[in-house]
Formats: C-alpha cells, sequence, structure tokens
C-alpha cells in the first residue's frame, strides 16, 4: 500500500511519500522531485510535468499550465474572463457551469469538490484534503520534541507561504502531540508587491489576538519567500529572526504524506492530533411557515473548528429546502457564495395534524466539505395508560421560537470524522408551532430517517464523474500505445542511424562494396520514408519495416560479432585439448598421480579428446580460407558447446579423485613397536605403548600372558 501526499501548486507539484520510517520526496522520470504543474495535449498522446513545460512554445495552444485557480469557479465568473485573454489555451463552458479546457491556500466548497472529484478521476483514494498551511505546520510539528505538554502555555508559531501566486499566513499554536491552527488570511497577488506581504501578517495577529510577544518563531515556505526583501519585512514585522526549519519547497507535500500516514492502517506514527478551521463562516437559510418569511441561521463560524457536525431541529409539516451560503461574500476570493440547496423529503404532519420534528445534522467533514448529512423525523404516537413508555418533549414556540440549534457530542464517526465536543444551545427565528401551549404528552417516539436530494453549485454528478473516469482510462490507453507506437517508430530511426555509421566503421570489413552500396541505398530510403509517408503509422509497420533492415544487416553484424569473440573462443577450447593431452600422456607414462584410474576409462578420453582436436583443427583450416565478408565455418557457440561437452565427459575421468588409504589398527602398531625396538637411544619403555591406558578394557591382571 502506498501513502502519499500531495502539494497541488500554482507552477509546480511536489509529492512526498512514507518509506523506510520517514517521509521522502520521490523524483520523477526525470529525476527532479520539482515537477512543473503543466500538461500538453498532442493529437493522440499527452505529454505531463517536464516533458510538457517543454512544449510551451512548440505547443502553446494546447499546453495548460496555471489551471490551479480554474478549479470549481464559473465559465461567466468575472475572474474567469478576464482571464481568458491572458491564457493562451482555449476555455469552455462545461454542462453544469463550470470551467473547462478543450481539448488561495483555504479552496472553497465548489474549489474542493472540484480537486476531490479530479482525484477520483485519476483514480487517487484521497484520504484527506489539507489546507496548505495545515500540511506545513503539522511537517514542522511532529518532528519536535520539546513542544509544551498539554497542560501548559502553547507554542505560538507564525507560518508565512508566498509561492508562484499566492500568499498566506497563519499562526499555529501547538502542545505535545496536538496542533491548533486558533485564524488564516489569504490573499491572491497578480504582481510581486512588497508593500503587500505586511497587511495579512497584521491581520492574521488580529484575529488571533496575539501580541508579537506571544509569537515562539516564524517559519516561512514557499519559493518566493527566498527574495531578500520579503525576508526582511517578515521580520522586521515580528521583530524576530526568521526561521527556516522547513524545506521551502517540499513542506506541504510532507505534511500531506503525514496525515496521510497517520490515517493509513499500514503505518505506526506518534499520536499528534490536527483541528483545523473553517476559513469562511457558513449560514443557512429557509423558507419559513410564519408570515410567509425566510429564516436563517449561522451554522459554522469563521475560525470554527473543523471537522464538526452539529444537529438542528425544525418543525415542519411538508418538505422543505435547506440553502447554504457564505455568509460574508466579501471575505471569500469567489464571486458565487452560494454552496448548495439540500431538500429535506418526505415531511408529513404528525397524526393529530401537528409538525412533525425535524432533525438535520450538517458538518464540515474532514476533507473542509460543507454537507447535510443526514435528516431523521421524530414520530410520536400517543399510548393510554402506559407509563412505561418514553415522553417525548414538545417545545414551546412564539414568533422568536421554532428552530433549535445544537452542538453534537463528541464521536468517532465511521467515515474517520471527528466530531468536537459541545453543548451549546441557540435559537433562532423560526417557524411557528402548532398549538403553543400544549403541555407535555405521554408519547412513545420513533426516528425515521429521511431522503435529502442535494443540488451542489457546479457539482459534478457522479455520471458525469464516470464519464470522465471511463475518458481518462481511454486516454490512458491511448497514451501507453501512442508510446508503443512511438518506440517502434524510434527503434527504426535508430537501427538506421546507427547501422549507416558502422557501415563505414566496424563493419566496413564484413561487407563486399557491392552489397555495402545496395544497404546503404536502403537505408537512406528509409529514413526519407519515415519523415514522409512513415510519419504516422501503426506500431505493426513499424516493426515489420526494422525487421525487413535486420534481415539484411543482421549477418554482417553476426559476421562481426563471430571475428571479434572467435579468438577468445579459440583459445579457451585449444587449452582445454592441451591439458587433456597431457593428462593421458601422463598417464601412458605411469605417473602415480593417474595410476589409480581406469585403463578402458582413458582410452575413451584419448579418443575423445584426438576426435575433438581433429575437428578443430578441420573448422580452423577451412576458416582461415574465407574472406571476412563470407558466412564462418564454425561459430563461436560451437566452439563453446565443444567445450562444455569436453569437461563434462572427460573431467569425472581424468580428475577423479585417489581412494583413501585406511590407517593401520591399533594391534599392528603394537606388533610393529615391539619388533622394531628402540630408536635413537630412546628406551623400551618410552616407545612401548601404553595398552593399558589406550584401552582399559585389555588390562590384564599380573603375571598373565600377552598374546597378539
Amino acid at each position: 500500500m502506498s501513502v502519499v501526499g500531495i502539494d497541488l501548486g500554482f507552477l509546480n507539484c511536489y509529492i512526498g511519500v512514507a518509506r523506510s520510517g520517514g517521509i521522502e520526496t520521490i523524483a520523477n522520470e526525470y529525476s527532479d522531485r520539482c515537477t512543473p504543474a503543466c500538461i500538453s495535449l498532442g493529437s493522440k498522446t499527452r505529454a505531463i510535468g517536464n516533458a510538457a513545460k517543454s512544449q510551451i512554445v512548440t505547443n502553446v495552444k494546447n499546453t495548460l499550465h496555471g489551471f490551479k485557480k480554474l478549479h470549481g469557479r464559473a465559465f461567466e465568473d468575472p475572474y474567469i474572463q478576464a482571464e481568458r485573454a491572458k491564457l493562451p489555451y482555449e476555455l469552455q463552458k462545461m454542462p453544469n457551469g463550470s470551467v473547462g479546457v478543450k481539448v488561495p491556500s483555504f479552496f472553497t466548497d465548489a474549489e474542493r469538490r472540484s480537486v476531490m472529484a479530479a482525484a477520483q478521476i485519476a483514480g487517487l483514494n484521497c484520504l484527506k484534503l489539507m489546507n496548505e498551511t495545515t500540511a506545513v505546520a503539522l511537517a514542522y510539528g511532529i518532528y519536535k520534541q520539546d513542544l509544551p505538554a498539554l497542560e501548559e502555555k502553547p507554542r505560538n508559531v507564525v507560518f508565512v507561504d508566498m509561492g508562484h501566486s499566492a500568499y498566506q499566513v497563519s499562526i499555529c499554536a501547538f502542545n505535545k502531540g496536538k496542533l491548533k491552527v486558533t485564524s488564516a488570511q489569504f490573499e491572491q497577488l497578480c504582481a510581486a508587491l512588497l508593500s503587500r506581504v505586511e497587511p495579512p501578517l497584521r491581520a492574521a495577529m488580529d484575529q488571533a489576538k496575539l501580541q508579537r510577544e506571544d509569537i515562539y518563531s516564524i517559519e516561512i515556505v514557499g519559493g518566493a519567500t527566498r527574495i531578500p526583501a520579503v525576508k526582511e519585512q517578515i521580520s522586521n514585522f515580528f521583530c524576530k529572526e526568521i526561521s527556516t526549519t522547513l524545506n521551502a519547497d517540499e513542506a506541504v507535500a510532507r505534511g500531506c504524506a503525514l496525515q496521510c500516514a497517520i490515517l493509513s492502517p499500514a503505518f505506526k506514527v506518534r499520536e499528534f492530533s490536527i483541528t483545523d478551521v473553517v476559513p469562511y463562516s457558513i449560514t443557512l437559510r429557509w423558507k419559513s411557515s410564519y408570515e410567509e418569511g425566510t429564516g436563517e441561521c449561522e451554522v459554522f463560524s469563521k475560525n470554527h473548528a473543523a471537522p464538526f457536525s452539529k444537529v438542528i431541529t425544525f418543525h415542519k409539516k411538508e418538505p422543505f429546502d435547506l440553502e447554504a451560503y457564505y455568509t460574508h461574500p466579501h471575505e471569500v476570493p469567489y464571486p458565487d457564495s452560494r454552496i448548495g440547496r439540500f431538500t429535506i423529503q418526505n415531511v408529513v404532519p404528525q397524526h393529530d395534524g401537528d409538525n412533525s420534528k425535524v432533525k438535520v445534522k450538517v458538518r464540515v467533514n474532514i476533507h473542509g466539505l460543507f454537507s447535510v448529512a443526514n435528516a431523521s423525523v421524530i414520530e410520536k404516537q400517543n399510548i393510554d395508560g402506559d407509563h412505561s413508555d418514553t415522553p417525548m418533549d414538545t417545545e414551546s414556540s412564539s414568533k422568536n421560537q421554532g428552530i433549535q440549534r445544537s452542538q453534537a457530542e463528541q464521536q468517532s464517526q465511521a467515515d474517520e470524522e471527528t466530531e468536537n465536543a459541545g453543548t451549546e444551545t441557540k435559537t433562532a427565528s423560526g417557524d411557528k408551532q402548532d398549538h403553543p401551549n400544549q403541555p407535555k404528552a405521554k408519547a412513545k417516539v420513533k426516528s425515521i430517517d429521511l431522503p435529502i436530494q442535494a443540488s451542489l453549485y457546479r457539482q459534478l454528478g457522479q455520471d458525469l464523474i464516470n464519464c470522465y473516469i471511463e475518458n481518462e482510462g481511454k486516454m490512458m490507453m491511448q497514451d501507453k500505445l501512442e508510446k508503443e507506437r512511438n518506440d517502434a517508430k524510434n527503434a527504426v530511426e535508430e537501427y538506421v542511424y546507427d547501422f549507416r555509421d558502422k557501415l563505414c566503421g566496424v563493419f566496413e570489413k564484413f561487407i563486399t562494396e557491392e552489397d555495402s552500396h545496395k544497404l546503404t541505398l536502403m537505408l537512406e530510403d528509409t529514413e526519407n520514408w519515415l519523415y514522409e509517408d512513415g510519419e504516422d503509422q501503426p506500431k505493426q509497420v513499424y516493426m515489420d519495416k526494422l525487421q525487413e533492415l535486420r534481415k539484411f544487416g543482421q549477418p554482417i553484424q553476426e559476421r562481426y560479432m563471430e571475428h571479434e569473440e572467435r579468438p577468445k573462443a579459440l583459445n579457451e577450447l585449444g587449452k582445454k585439448i592441451q591439458l587433456l593431452m597431457k593428462a593421458v600422456e601422463a598417464y601412458k607414462n605411469k605417473d602415480e598421480k593417474y595410476d589409480h584410474l581406469d585403463p578402458a576409462e582413458m582410452e575413451k578420453v584419448e579418443k575423445y579428446v584426438s576426435e575433438a582436436m581433429n575437428w578443430l583443427n578441420s573448422k580452423m583450416n577451412a576458416q582461415n580460407k574465407l574472406s571476412l565478408t563470407q558466412d564462418p565455418v564454425v561459430k563461436v557457440a560451437e566452439m563453446l558447446a565443444k567445450s562444455k561437452e569436453l569437461d563434462s565427459f572427460c573431467n569425472p575421468i581424468v580428475y577423479k579423485p585417489k581412494p583413501k588409504v585406511e590407517p593401520p589398527n591399533n594391534g599392528q602398531a603394537k606388533a610393529n613397536g615391539e619388533h622394531n625396538g628402540p630408536v635413537n637411544g630412546q628406551s623400551g619403555a618410552e616407545t612401548k605403548p601404553d595398552s593399558a591406558k589406550d584401552n582399559p578394557q585389555q588390562t590384564k591382571p599380573h603375571g598373565e600372558m600377552e598374546v597378539d
């Protein structure tokens, strides 16, 4: 299982992967860890990354770059219309009204959904869509061993990220094993105006309600932070030296890979909780039955903790719509503040005609996406005389009472989302409720799930996404086939150039002048064909053309290779024959080294070696009579095979080891010692073996006769 983190930048992309107990930024096919965010569309294939960037000049109208800012935007968006004039490629309107192509760190809901759809089309299982500054903070904090404990005052760190087209500032509070984002300000810059460096810094500090002395350190990331003037302005604002602990280019990808490893069951990572924020406040609006008005409620305020879920209670008699939108459109770097419309279906009055109590759960999930997660109706049934049933509370209401909003208790979701704890209850203007003064009644309650129809603005439908996935699969197959076709074409071109050079070089002695002239003409005709009729041919045509060329060129190449390798093979075979002949001669001369060998076997060896020598001499005599332009009589492979045959037949016989001679037994040794007597002045007692010591069982009583 691969666990990766992707930094989708405006200009470049980085990919971090969890492996070998750490995070590594991987290199692309060009051995470069930085991959340009660029795609070039050809007539039959696509180029991506470095290969696409090289075609910006040659294929300018079909080379896409800077498309990060197009995610989730409508075609009629004034920003898109202004950018159209600057882009060399053509933009088109998609079926859902968003922008497409023919051929800030805090994204809004539509932008996030666009990226999620792109990941799905690319076949990626996105575990979490992270804010860039959150990924940077994770990459910073998880390796810090000196963070304050949970009960101590947190360490505040400012992260300044200035890339190719975006500038963002975030302030994060760190404790051991915990990270909380407290606010962030995002601005898109079209030009490097240094006067705009300070305002986001000041706004971030104001929203965080911090003073300069509360800041522990300032970390800078992003390519543009290498500009000395930018560093100077940031340092002067905080009255501190800036820190470059993190890799300015790879910090986001590394942080994303860390988060992916934390979420993956395949990796064991130290515990580190992350509390992110909702960057823009979100409000729900609905049609109220009271005086035909509308009700609204801000469900998530700016910088609210995320992920988070809330449950809202409505009193309705019929299906109703909830419209979600960003509360303050001027704060959103996006012209349309609408998020989506959610229709709660199958709502009917209670049996007694009262409004039904509908509980709606809204949430911002782990990806930062807003949704109405589920809805249910609380159905009550009056039961007489049964006091064991659970009573249902009927809330009293007036013009200003009719909707209740409460935060859900913290719990672990099945979709790996963490809901923060809270017990806040807030009342907003809403619907008129029947029987406002009706007292509580004994009732049996039943919760029934209600279907929800979601209509998200500029959200790609699943049918369209499936169509795109299918098209992506077709394009990948087309890319593969086109690569194979180009490889086959390049193989023909390479063979033409390589063989033509060798005809005037190493192959010159191995082909007649007449054949060389014919083959040269054939190579020239093939080269001309490649740039004319053969410019765009199927793969099989190129393979057939290469086979035709090899039919004429292969014999020449083989003659050259045989000539180069023959001396070595001849020398090896000749040495083996000489060694075996010497062994046979030594055997005939009664050399004790071979006196244990079988005469019949040695006779076979002599005959086999003699035949091999005669075969080699006859072949080499015939070969020496041929010119270099003729095919060889004997090939190197035949010599190697003959050498192997000699080894397998003769070696087991000639190099058969002598049988081992068994040492004499103890009785013979004793007899030899008694008859030989003392040697070199030694006494008999010294030379006589101690039989009693060596063999206790043979010890005889004193006075008995010893018998050999």
